[in-house]
């Protein structure tokens, strides 16, 4: 079975062709700022994307009719329970009128049905969007009525790793008990309690550790000062918590190869920072488990930072008392959505609907 894997970023699209679980080739495109000018919002990209698309299919000599399936990257949707979702025509509507937000994933599903229909009408499907929402009842309440927790993280690599642990245990993923950190330009943490993720941070908008780019949780009091402080605007407060915040506002990099570099050096604020950042990301950890009550099967660490031995190394450190280690480094995207089609067209679970 050939599963064909479109994969939209906000300058790029990557695409790859499956057969079964194995990787038959992979590229990205990328887009100059001029190509994408024309385009007044990420949904009017939709054509411009497909025909340099069907371009390369077509260099390569490559029929969609041998296509099986069709997967997309999701986007943003409203929240749902992680799996594999057939694209239909109420999901469609949602994301091309961006009506939960608008990003260069949304196209996922759409480039999706267009190929899938072009091979003839074989399925087309996403896989666990960020939208991915299995918070338990009382993890969804803050401090504040009027401003509940929510679900977005880094789901299809979370659950793609969790399955990859369950399977090294030697355990299926409804027996596990497993804490999940993807650290990259944003840092989620989950309680994954057989299959389900109970409790996360929401990593896109300023909770849990800080990363690369995001600040994380702040001390919610000086926050509240700053902003009505009115030396900031609020776009330019957001930008701080997200883009602006962590490692670059600390030390003007979010490259923690760079950083690393420093602390070798005996840079004493590099060394600061970094051991902050260990310290954040552990004690994220810390509450996963306790969300999990101390039973956990393994703590995944995963993600572009899960390269860094060193980083690896400090928060074994810290939280290697709690379970066994597993480290999966990188975000293999491309992957984890052939596997999610691979896993409905083989029967081992049900496409589900969005509606």
């Amino acid at each position: 079975m050939k599963i064909f894997v479109i994969n939209p970023g906000s300058t790029s699209t990557k695409i790859a062709l499956f057969e079964g679980a194995r990787c038959l080739w992979t590229e990205t495109q990328r887009y100059d700022a001029s190509e994408l000018e024309p385009f007044a919002s990420v949904a009017e990209q939709e054509g411009f994307r497909y025909e340099r698309i069907a371009q390369i299919l077509e260099e390569k000599g490559i029929e969609a009719s041998s296509f099986s399936a069709v997967v997309g990257r999701g986007g943003l949707l409203k929240p749902v329970p992680g799996g594999t979702y057939r694209v239909g025509a109420r999901m469609l509507q949602d994301l091309k009128s961006m009506a939960y937000g608008s990003h260069a994933s949304n196209l996922g599903a759409a480039l999706a049905v267009r190929f899938a229909a072009a091979a003839g009408d074989v399925p087309a499907f996403i896989v666990d969007p960020v939208v991915v929402d299995e918070l338990a009842d009382e993890a969804r309440v803050s401090g504040l009525p009027e401003i509940p927790r929510i679900s977005i993280f880094h789901a299809l690599n979370q659950k793609a790793v969790a399955r990859r642990a369950a399977a090294e245990l030697g355990k299926t993923l409804a027996d596990c008990n497993l804490v999940v950190a993807h650290m990259g330009g944003g840092v989620s943490v989950g309680a994954h309690l057989k299959g389900r993720v109970i409790d996360v941070n929401n990593a896109l908008d300023g909770e849990g550790p800080m990363s690369p780019e995001r600040s994380g949780s702040l001390p919610v009091g000086a926050l509240a000062s700053l902003c009505f402080s009115g030396r900031h605007t609020l776009t330019e407060v957001q930008r701080m918590i997200c883009g602006r915040g962590g490692l670059v506002a600390h030390l003007g990099t979010n490259d923690l190869r760079e950083v690393e570099k420093r602390v070798s050096s005996g840079d004493a604020k590099a060394v600061l920072v970094f051991d902050a950042l260990c310290l954040q990301i552990a004690k994220e950890i810390g509450a996963c488990s306790a969300v999990l009550k101390g039973s956990v099967d393994a703590i995944v660490l995963t993600g572009g930072l899960a390269y860094s031995d060193r980083l690896c190394e400090a928060l074994t450190a810290r939280v290697g008392f709690i379970a066994r280690i597993l480290r999966y480094p990188g975000e293999d995207e491309m992957q984890a959505l052939a596997e999610g089609a691979l896993r409905v067209l083989n029967g081992e679970e049900s496409a589900l609907d969005y509606d």
